[in-house]
């Protein structure tokens, strides 16, 4: 007896052929298909998405007002570890990673008097790029209002070899807003011996209150200054790189502010001497920055945690509560 599959998998034979008509239309269903398909898989090599979520104040403290979300980008619930006044939210990508041509932006808002701490349950991708190098491009807007506070905490960006990314970060702060942030990010996968020996990177972390720049880094990688990643003055052959901000400290009464700033910053010098990797502390003007250069993400994610916890306290007037998802 034969099956249904088989029946459908026999080609015609000498009484199976179809009329030269008949034939012509298949034939043409037959192309017609594979361009869509080939549509299809154009359209969807590209996979973008944004989310937009707001923090207000209320009577119950800090809320998640508004969570939008378009394509594979969300949070699924806010948290209160700390109790109601500040809330702790997960970024989610369920793909993982960039491919060629996406496009992810986040848009976070804190209303006035609200406080938000965002992290990720695990690293972000890039991954190789296509021969026609499209684009691999993520943009974070955070906008803090009058008397907040966003904590930006996510997990290290890996970028593979040969991807081609732009990763831009911009604070927008209104007065007596604070912020704290970092960036971890490893040029190719130096735990499989694989640099980023071909590949792009624009990064840029950019701080404004009130449209004035206060802080502006800016990483470019490409054939053109690929001498930075083993330079003296670049990132001396260490793939792992970091950046740590917080601010800003305000200083109205210089006697009383700078000794406690200057204390927090040998306090920070003193958790730098103790990582084994190259790291540093300064006071940019208005905003502590913790640099690392090394070959492990966790080694730098470590010493930013320890970082953090000394600067909540002074900054925030918090002390540090760990996201649970870290310890997982």
């Amino acid at each position: 007896m034969t099956s249904l599959s088989q029946a459908q998998s026999v080609p015609p034979g000498p009484d199976h052929t179809l009329p030269p008509e008949e034939q012509a239309l298949t034939q043409g269903h037959t192309q017609g298909q594979t361009q869509m398909k080939a549509v299809v898989q154009k359209k969807a090599s590209a996979w973008n998405a944004e989310l937009s979520l707001q923090f207000g104040r209320t009577a119950r403290g800090t809320v998640l007002q508004r969570a939008d979300h378009q394509g594979p980008l969300y949070v699924q619930k806010a948290f209160y570890p700390e109790g109601p006044d500040l809330a702790q939210v997960y970024l989610l990508h369920p793909p993982g990673g960039l491919v060629s041509g996406d496009r992810l932006q986040i848009t976070v808002k804190c209303c006035d008097d609200s406080h938000a701490l965002l992290t990720t349950p695990g690293a972000g991708r890039v991954y190789r790029a296509r021969p026609d190098r499209a684009l691999q491009h993520q943009i974070n807007i955070l906008n803090v209002g009058y008397g907040s506070s966003i904590e930006w905490l996510p997990l290290e960006t890996i970028l593979y070899p040969d991807a081609c990314t732009r990763l831009d970060t911009h604070v927008n702060l209104a007065d007596d807003a604070r912020f704290i942030g970092w960036e971890i990010t490893s040029l190719g996968m130096p735990n499989q011996n694989l640099p980023f020996a071909t590949g792009n990177l624009s990064q840029t972390l950019q701080i404004t209150r009130n449209e004035r720049i206060l802080l502006r880094e800016r990483l470019q990688i490409d054939d053109g200054s690929r001498a930075l990643l083993n330079g003296s003055a670049g990132l001396r052959g260490n793939p792992v790189n970091g950046l740590m901000v917080a601010g800003p400290f305000a200083m109205p009464d210089k006697q009383t502010t700078e000794p406690l700033i200057d204390a927090l910053i040998q306090q920070l010098r003193q958790i730098v001497d103790e990582c084994d990797a190259l790291a540093a502390v300064s006071l940019t003007g208005e905003f502590m920055t913790i640099r690392y250069l090394g070959n492990q993400t966790d080694q730098a994610m470590k010493l930013f945690i320890r970082c953090w916890q000394a600067i909540r306290p002074q900054l925030l007037g918090r002390e540090a509560c760990e996201p649970r998802i870290w310890a997982t």
